[in-house]
């Protein structure tokens, strides 16, 4: 069942989503060539507990999963090929040229706030600065979609549309989320729809919209051996961008917006157009 929150909930969950970005924020000050991924998980984890919350994804295991094991880390860290859920390690360095997939999650009050982005470093080839950027803005255009009278399959039609565009390939077994008293909830969220199909959106709905775009037209991810990381299945870069929203009349309430960035491409001025 899909469930529309009230404003008390969403009172609640606007400290999550502020946790989140704080979180994010601090990585974005912290990576670079050389760290470990499993250093940025130790600042996460700190961060996300000196405010009074929990890492969401801590020894996570999805609802029904056989022969997965809990998640191990506080944040995911996917890099190049890797599209999501990137387990951190001591002994994986972080290197010019990747682009560097965190995703983070905090559970404070009761309620969960989600959001990613993707981090270039250094010396990125054009090709995949594009792809980064497409990402982004894939997800600025969906979220312009999540508001009320709108269909679910109106923000997976934006994302596809516009990274098809360009002939980047769409993720389509890795999906988007309601998010709540939950991690993951009802509906899903994915990035590939026709538009005019879906449940309406209503007023109060939490979404967590997350673009998955890869430089190749691949549209498959494939789990590896460690029963977490999803790699594409054409080996060639993905980037992934995320935030939790609200669905509202004429402009989506987003809860996870950077606490640094003034001009920030998914804060969606209504008539905007992707450029």
């Amino acid at each position: 069942m899909v469930t529309a929150r009230s404003e008390k909930e969403i009172e609640v969950m606007r400290e999550s989503g502020r946790i989140v970005a704080e979180t994010l924020d601090l990585i974005e000050s912290e990576i670079r060539e050389g760290i470990t991924t499993k250093r940025l998980d130790d600042l996460a984890n700190e961060y996300i507990r000196s405010q009074g919350a929990t890492p969401s994804f801590l020894n996570y295991v999805p609802k029904g999963a056989r022969g997965i094991r809990p998640y191990p880390a506080t944040i995911c860290v996917s890099i190049n090929e890797e599209v999501v859920h990137g387990i951190p390690s001591a002994k994986r360095l972080i290197k010019d040229g990747d682009i560097v997939s965190v995703d983070c999650g905090a559970f404070k009050g009761g309620y969960h706030g989600d959001a990613a982005r993707t981090f270039m470093i250094g010396n990125v080839a054009p090709d995949i600065v594009h792809l980064v950027k497409v990402t982004e803005m894939c997800l600025t255009l969906a979220i312009k979609e999540a508001v009320v009278g709108k269909r679910l399959f109106d923000i997976s039609a934006a994302v596809q549309q516009y990274a098809e565009s360009f002939g980047f390939g769409v993720i389509e077994n890795m999906v988007g989320h309601g998010i709540g008293t939950k991690m993951h909830e009802e509906p899903p969220v994915p990035n590939l729809g026709k538009r005019g199909t879906g449940v309406f959106l209503r007023e109060g709905m939490a979404l967590a919209i997350e673009p998955m775009i890869n430089l190749g037209r691949s549209r498959k991810a494939v789990i590896a051996s460690d029963t977490w990381t999803a790699i594409t299945a054409d080996k060639k870069p993905s980037a992934h961008f995320e935030h939790t929203v609200i669905v509202r009349k004429g402009k989506a309430e987003v809860l996870t917006l950077s606490r640094l960035k003034k001009d920030q491409p998914s804060v969606v001025a209504e008539g905007a157009e992707a450029k």
